[in-house]
């Protein structure tokens, strides 16, 4: 499932942030989306809907956490790029992403080994 760019930036703060209360989230991405709290709360109840995030209870507070797996998706964001922007067959190099603050040397090595692999279904991999 490819996230919408709001979606996205959601799943970037929940990928480096952990697991988090609605509030926390909403300030966690507020500069980014200049939302209010009620259109962050929407969109993640949203996201629950289509499978994107979990919500638990945690000492009475509901939390919130990334279903979504960070490098496939990222995978497929990639992949969805370089055919539907660019034209590319394939995927664009890692290299071009080796200075991404949302990925690690390991993450980067997992991304271009799944970049590299062909016929792969988005969805079957963020299961």
């Amino acid at each position: 499932m490819i996230p919408a760019p709001t979606e996205l930036v959601i799943l970037k703060h929940l990928w480096l942030s952990g697991t988090q209360s609605i509030r926390e989230i909403h300030d966690g991405v507020a500069d980014t989306l200049s939302w209010s709290y009620s259109s962050t709360r929407k969109t993640v109840e949203r996201m629950i809907r289509k499978k994107m995030i979990g919500v638990a209870d945690f000492h009475g507070l509901k939390v919130y956490r990334a279903k979504l797996k960070k490098i496939p998706t990222l995978a497929g964001l990639v992949r969805t790029f370089a055919a539907e922007v660019l034209g590319l067959e394939g995927g664009l190099p890692v290299s071009n992403l080796v200075r991404s603050q949302l990925l690690s040397e390991a993450e980067l090595a997992e991304l271009d080994a799944l970049l590299k692999q062909q016929g792969v279904d988005d969805k079957d991999v963020n299961q």
